[in-house]
């Protein structure tokens, strides 16, 4: 665990990644671009928990905010960590038609 910008985050550091962008995608998938430039897909579905289940709502899902570089929903009640983001999802690579 460790605390950075006054947010405690479970885990451990990631050489202080950070997301600065998050799209949610259909299938409650999120394409996510790190502070490091790379872009992953993470797949929301993953997030067990009662403290998640209001992203079974669409409207909440959509409604993606970031904080201190850090995903949250619902008025920054629900939140996942970077490094768990990082850690659990899969490099992206656009496709140029």
């Amino acid at each position: 665990m460790y605390i950075k910008d006054d947010v405690c985050y479970a885990g451990k550091m990631e050489d202080g990644i950070t997301v600065t962008e998050a799209v949610p995608l259909a299938g409650m998938m999120l394409l996510v671009t790190f502070s490091t430039g790379e872009k992953r897909l993470f797949d929301v579905t993953q997030l067990k928990g009662p403290v998640f289940q209001p992203l079974q709502d669409e409207e909440v899902f959509k409604n993606i905010e970031l904080f201190h570089g850090v995903i949250t929903w619902n008025n920054r009640e629900i939140d996942v960590a970077p490094e768990m983001v990082y850690q659990n999802s899969y490099a992206y690579e656009s496709c140029a038609v």
